[in-house]
Parts: structure tokens; C-alpha cells; sequence
């Protein structure tokens, strides 16, 4: 009996995109392997084996942490920061920023170095294997992680400053340096994984955004975007316009007619106006 044919480069995307859409709508998401399917789409190198041996990373070194430790939240942000920061060198700077590598966590896991949430994503995994307490915060402009009750005491911590603790002026300086605006309670509030997972998106769209030539990253960060349950309605409109951006007329005015009917019923003008762009799309073709 012939055996079918290995799936080529396209089946295997749409196979880890199926994936990435079901691990979105699961009972308990796994921030991992989102994360990871998000690095898979810009390394098709990573396969299963290196899904696997990146959740066994994490696996590893939450083993190095001692469980339960004396001394409640700070012993937890205490003993990352040792393990992390200072043991095996996780940490970042602005030089990161300007990397794609920053955002995918098999090269943050390889390299230890990191964008702030892609670093807090490595912290809340190891800890979370390891029994600790932990949560995300998505301050504006900085991602960080708290450990303990998110209502009750509690301590916060800088994955991309090594691990070291922040303290409320700390938090403070940070926001105020990111937006100007005094710190408030709905800041440091717990960041779900599908608005963690989404945010890692959002860097990777604006790190290709402000590299034109790489409008491919920008739209399969997009795209996956879309595939998460709750997603900015405005990301269609946005996808819409990189495929005309990219010749891709008849898709692009395609989805811009769609996005139209979406928006018609609340915002009849701009439904209006975004049949024009359709309409100046198709024409490209002329």
C-alpha cells in the first residue's frame, strides 16, 4: 500500500496553525506552546522535536527551584532571580529590542535574552512548574511578574532587569517612563495568556512594521491574530491593507469589502470609505 505523502512547507503552517487555534480556545491555554507556535511560524525549523525540547528547558529548570520555600512571595522572586537572572544570565537590553529573536521563546530559551514579556513568560512558566504563585502584569510600555495574591501581599519583579524586585515607586517610574501617567490598580492586575499571547503579536507587528521588507513576519503575526477567540476588530482592516501593500489586490479588497459589512451596522461612513479603498485596490489591477 503507498504511503501519502509528507505534508510539504504549506500543510505543515496550516497544521500548526489549526494547532495554535485550538491550544487559544482551550479551557486553560498553555502559554507555552502558544508562544512556541508563534516561534514556529518564524522558524519553520522548529518542529515537534524542538517544541519538545523547549517545554523540557522549562521543565528543567523548574526542577532547580527549591518547592515552597520559607518566606512566601518574595522567597519565590528571590530564588528566580537567583536561578534565572544571575545562575543562567536571562535577562535583556535595549539592544534586544531590535531583534526578532527577542519574541520567540526557543531563541529567548537558547540565547537568555529577551524582550521584558518574553522574559516574564519564562519566569511565570518555570515558576508555575515549580509551584510558585505567579501572574503576569502587563504594565504599559513593560511587561513584569508578580508572585502571592494579586489583591493581598504580593511582590513584583523585572524579569528583563535580571529579576530584580520592584518596589511601588519602581512600578511608578516605569509606567510614568512608558505613558506619562500615574500608576493605578487596574496596571498591575493579572494578565490572562491570551492577552499575553496577543501582546507578543503586537511587538512582532511592530517590529516589522518599521521594516517594510518584512511584511511577511508582519502578516502571519496578524494572521494569528485572528485566530485567537477576542482580537481588536481594526487587525482585520490592518491585514487588509498589508496585502494590497503587497500586490495582493484582489485578496486585499476582498477582506476590505468583508471588514465594510462588519463595521456597516455601527459606522456606516466608514463602511463607506473602506468600499473605496476596496475599490482603488481592485483598480491597482487597471
Amino acid at each position: 500500500m503507498p504511503q501519502e505523502p509528507e505534508p510539504g512547507p504549506d500543510g505543515a503552517r496550516a497544521a500548526r496553525r489549526r494547532q495554535f487555534a485550538e491550544a487559544a480556545r482551550a479551557e486553560r491555554p498553555d502559554l507555552a506552546l502558544l508562544c512556541l507556535l508563534i516561534a514556529a511560524e518564524a522558524d519553520p525549523a522548529l518542529d515537534e522535536a524542538g517544541l519538545d525540547e523547549a517545554q523540557i528547558e522549562l521543565d528543567r529548570l523548574a526542577g532547580l527551584l527549591p518547592y515552597a520555600p520559607a518566606g512566601g512571595p518574595e522567597a519565590w522572586a528571590r530564588n528566580l532571580a537567583a536561578l534565572l537572572g544571575a545562575r543562567n544570565g536571562f535577562g535583556g537590553s535595549p539592544a534586544d529590542y531590535r531583534r526578532l529573536e527577542s519574541s520567540l521563546l526557543h531563541e529567548v530559551l537558547r540565547r537568555r535574552r529577551g524582550l521584558p514579556i518574553l522574559l516574564s513568560v519564562v519566569w511565570m512558566e518555570v515558576a508555575r512548574r515549580a509551584g510558585a504563585p505567579v501572574y503576569g502584569v502587563a504594565l504599559p510600555g513593560h511587561f513584569v511578574v508578580g508572585f502571592g495574591d494579586p489583591l493581598g501581599a504580593h511582590v513584583l519583579a523585572d524579569p528583563f532587569g535580571g529579576g530584580r524586585p520592584l518596589s511601588e515607586e519602581d512600578t511608578a517610574l516605569l509606567v510614568a517612563g512608558a505613558t506619562g501617567e500615574p500608576l493605578s490598580r487596574r496596571m498591575t492586575a493579572p494578565a490572562g495568556p491570551l492577552e499575553i499571547v496577543l501582546r507578543v503579536l503586537n511587538n512582532i507587528r511592530a517590529w516589522a512594521q518599521a521594516r517594510p521588507e518584512h511584511s511577511a513576519v508582519q502578516l502571519w503575526a496578524l494572521e494569528l491574530s485572528l485566530l485567537l477567540p477576542s482580537h481588536p476588530a481594526r487587525l482585520r482592516h490592518e491585514r487588509a491593507q498589508l496585502l494590497v501593500e503587497r500586490g495582493e489586490f484582489l485578496a486585499g479588497a476582498a477582506e476590505l469589502e468583508e471588514y465594510a459589512r462588519v463595521v456597516e451596522p455601527v459606522e456606516p461612513a466608514g463602511a463607506k470609505r473602506i468600499r473605496r479603498q476596496a475599490a482603488a485596490a481592485r483598480a491597482m489591477l487597471n
